[in-house]
Formats: C-alpha cells, sequence, structure tokens
C-alpha cells in the first residue's frame, strides 16, 4: 500500500528548504528516506543543490521534479522566486514505476510517450494510473496521452503537469534524479488496487469575438491564421505588436476550442482552452496540442463569478465521489495565469481554500502537492484530457 507525505516551503537556501520539507513532511521519528520524492520548485533555487540534498536524506528515492511558476501545499499557496513543494511516496516493491526520455518535442511526442509507457508496462503491467510530468514547451500534450495509453490502454487514469518557468515562457525545466533537463518528460506508474483516482479540470474563461481560423499548420506548429503569418494575426487581436513574447500574451491570450456538445455540460464551458508557450522569429506558433487546418480558435476574457461557481461544482462532483472515503493524496496542477499574474493574492488565497476544504477532514488538508505551470491533465468525459488555463485536481482515495 502506498503512503504519501507532503510539505511546502519558501526557504531561500535550497539545501535547507529540501531539509524542511522532508522533515515536516515525516515528522519527528520517521526519518526522511523513501521510495519516491517528487520536487517542485520555482526558479530561483540552485536546482542541482535540491537534488544533491535529496539524495543525501531520502538515499532509495527516485526523485524526480519540474520548475514551475509557484507552489500550493497543505500549507498553501505561494508564487514567490524560492518556493519548493514535494510529495514523498513510500511502498512496497512493484508499486512504483518510473520512466523518463529526453529531448521530447511536438514532432516526437507520441513515439516518446509510447516509449515511457512501453517501459512502465515491462515494470509493472498492472499498473492503472500515471503520473506525468513533462516539458512545458514545444510539446503536443494530446499526442503524448495517445502514445501512453497505446501501451497502457485507455483505462488508466492519466493526471499530472507541465513544467514552466517565471511566465516568461523561454524555458522550463526537469528533473531526473541528479540530472536537470530542459525537454524531458517522465512517467510514474502507481499500481496500489487500493487506491482509486478522481479526476476533473476547469477554467472559467468565456470565448468572445470571431474566431480565428487555422489556414497552415503542422502538427502543433500554427503557421498560419486567416492566411496570415500566426503570430502576426494572433497578437493584432491581442492588440499587440509582433514584437510581444510569449509571456507578454499569456496572462490574456488564451485560445479557445469548441467541444463537442456531449462535454459542454459536464466542462462547465463550451470551449477547451490552449496556451501559446514558443513562437519563431517567422511567426509560427507552438501549440500545445495538434492544431489542424480549419481548426476555429477564439480569443477570451476571464469570468470570475464563473471561474468560482465551476471550481465549486467541480470539487462537489470530486468531494462527493470519494461517498465518504479518506483522501490519500491529493496532486493539483494550476495554471500560472490564474495565480498573481491575473488575480490579487487574497483571490487566489480563496480560490485554493475552495480547492482544498472539500477534500480536507477535521480541518486537515491532506497530502497535498500543486504546481503552477503551462498545463494540466484530468479526464473530460470519461478519457485522459490535456488542459491549459484551469484548476486541476487528482484525488487518490481509499477504495
Amino acid at each position: 500500500m502506498l503512503d504519501f507525505y507532503s510539505a511546502s516551503t519558501r526557504m531561500v537556501n535550497s539545501r535547507r528548504a529540501i531539509t524542511e520539507c522532508l522533515e515536516a513532511a515525516f515528522g519527528d521519528g520517521q526519518g526522511t528516506d523513501c521510495d519516491l520524492l517528487i520536487i517542485y520548485s520555482s526558479m530561483g533555487h540552485d536546482f542541482r543543490a535540491l537534488l544533491e540534498q535529496a539524495r543525501e536524506l531520502a538515499p532509495s528515492a527516485r526523485i524526480l521534479g519540474a520548475s514551475c511558476c509557484g507552489i500550493v501545499g497543505r500549507e498553501g499557496v505561494s508564487e514567490s522566486m524560492k518556493d519548493v513543494a514535494i510529495m514523498a511516496v513510500r511502498g512496497q516493491a512493484g508499486e512504483i514505476a518510473v520512466a523518463h526520455v529526453d529531448a521530447i518535442g511536438g514532432e516526437s511526442s507520441y513515439e516518446q510517450a509510447q516509449t515511457l509507457g512501453r517501459m512502465l508496462k515491462a515494470q509493472n503491467p498492472a499498473i492503472d494510473m500515471v503520473y506525468f510530468l513533462a516539458s512545458g514547451i514545444d510539446i503536443a500534450n494530446d499526442r503524448c496521452i495517445a502514445g501512453i495509453e497505446s501501451e497502457l490502454g485507455p483505462e488508466i487514469t492519466l493526471f499530472g503537469a507541465t513544467s514552466a518557468d517565471n511566465m516568461k515562457g523561454v524555458v522550463s525545466f526537469q528533473f531526473v534524479d541528479g540530472e536537470v533537463y530542459e525537454h524531458a518528460a517522465i512517467a510514474v506508474g502507481f499500481a496500489d488496487p487500493t487506491l482509486e483516482a478522481v479526476t476533473r479540470a476547469t477554467h472559467g474563461f468565456l470565448a468572445v469575438g470571431e474566431p480565428m481560423v487555422v489556414t497552415r499548420s503542422e502538427g502543433s506548429r500554427i503557421i498560419a491564421l486567416n492566411g496570415r503569418p500566426a503570430w502576426e494575426e494572433y497578437t493584432d487581436r491581442l492588440g499587440l505588436e509582433a514584437s510581444a513574447s510569449c509571456g507578454d500574451t499569456i496572462p490574456m491570450g488564451a485560445l479557445a476550442e469548441e467541444l463537442p456538445d456531449h462535454l459542454k455540460a459536464e466542462y462547465g464551458n463550451d470551449h477547451i482552452l490552449r496556451v501559446v508557450t514558443k513562437r519563431t522569429p517567422e511567426g509560427v506558433m507552438h501549440y500545445t496540442a495538434d492544431c489542424p487546418e480549419g481548426t476555429r480558435l477564439w480569443l477570451t476574457v476571464r469570468d470570475e463569478d464563473l471561474i468560482f461557481s465551476e471550481l465549486n461544482r467541480m470539487m462537489e462532483w470530486i468531494s462527493g465521489q470519494g461517498a465518504g472515503r479518506r483522501v490519500a493524496a491529493v496532486f493539483h496542477a494550476d495554471c500560472l495565469a490564474r495565480g498573481r499574474y491575473l488575480f490579487a493574492k487574497v483571490m487566489k488565497d480563496e480560490l485554493v481554500h475552495c480547492l482544498q476544504h472539500p477534500l480536507s477532514s477535521g480541518g486537515e488538508v491532506p497530502p497535498w502537492l500543486g504546481i503552477y505551470g503551462f498545463g494540466e491533465f484530468a479526464k473530460l468525459g470519461g478519457a485522459n484530457t490535456y488542459h491549459n488555463y484551469s484548476s486541476s485536481v487528482c484525488a487518490l482515495y481509499r477504495r
């Protein structure tokens, strides 16, 4: 049976930050060694120092993680340059499988994710849930899902996030044991028959105006919109100069694709959102999923009432699925643009309270690992789905 432990801190010293998290997660007398350690760190930390200290304190662990734009832990939310959050896991042999690949990109997403699925399956074919963590820039996340499912089947529950920087859209990092990567993907398979994963996501933005039409694309690369260079058309619609960076567009530039009718009611929205995390000097936009020619893309505006009403509806559904069972752990992925870049801090604290309170017991938040990244994974219509600009929650219930 898998046991989960979490903690977070805003400690400036990188080695001390990991020490504080592990000591707080396990408490007195339990030691700090474990089988799996997941680390989220804001960009201000020395990543190698984090990993070296983690190895000293947890010599038996597979150590994984990513850079981010802030964290959410049992202790609350923080979006500073010195955030660290961890989830530590202890379990029996065979209950945890780990795989990773490097140099994943938009064109190689399916094949690389298929390799991940094959590696996990070879370690334990009974895996029924996969935590996925990948590069947040230049990757086709829908193809990643398809690649993993091609080996493990669509019945698995896939959850996780993509890494981020401090909202510049320049480079993000992934950690595997002692190494730091820029274009890696990590998959952790869990095979614990006492656990059930329940996932859902929501965003709360509304599509506005007339859509732009993708008139030329290759996979996840949008080359032209409405017959014009994609970046030029996109920034013009946003009222920005074509010289704008991705970081300039992320807070206000969510793009919306219309959902099939049968998914709209469940999602609480007619559209699913996408973010642009990279663009070339020629004006080609790197999308976060495949975007075939003919796709219609709307600009969006946030609706704060809708954000809260749909978040509360989502949490009512997730907590209802528990039917009084204990929450073993929560993996939470949130869009960095829903944080202080769009909302005041007090608003963000309220959002996190709405997430954590329904899953708490006796006022105690369960082990909780939350990231502000570039994308989120949760089921929609019973299928593993990639989301942007959303709050995504995976609650692990004891059966």
